[in-house]
């Protein structure tokens, strides 16, 4: 008899983590900014800030895209899944017409934990 209510309690919760993980836009920029910093080299951009950039993308119902542009010209698109956090990254070379899949990252590595 106690199964029939702890059932009910543990789907409850699961739906409540769920809605209470969902992305942000504010959340997407600031993790895969986190993550460029770490893994591309800045300096050389410091003393010329605009040859690397980092803006938002298009949204979807399901992703946030977030581009970054390499003082190279490459261009690294990173489609955060607004509810896993679970981010594709593909990089592509405008001058050589190139594609490829850089591999995933979790957001919530890359975002400052709330205290």
């Amino acid at each position: 008899m106690s199964l029939v209510f702890i059932l009910p309690a543990l789907l409850s919760s699961s739906c409540t983590n769920t809605s209470n993980s969902t992305i942000t836009p504010d959340q997407a920029f600031e993790g895969v900014s986190s993550y460029c910093h770490s893994a591309y080299d800045w300096t050389i951009a410091q003393d010329n800030p605009s040859i690397m950039s980092l803006e938002m993308g298009e949204e979807t119902d399901s992703a946030y895209q977030v581009i970054f542009r390499s003082y190279t010209g490459a261009l690294v698109y990173f489609y955060v899944n607004k509810t896993t956090g679970t981010t594709s990254i593909e990089e592509y070379v405008p001058a050589l017409d190139i594609k490829s899949d850089a591999g995933t990252i979790n957001l919530f590595d890359y975002l400052e934990q709330e205290k």
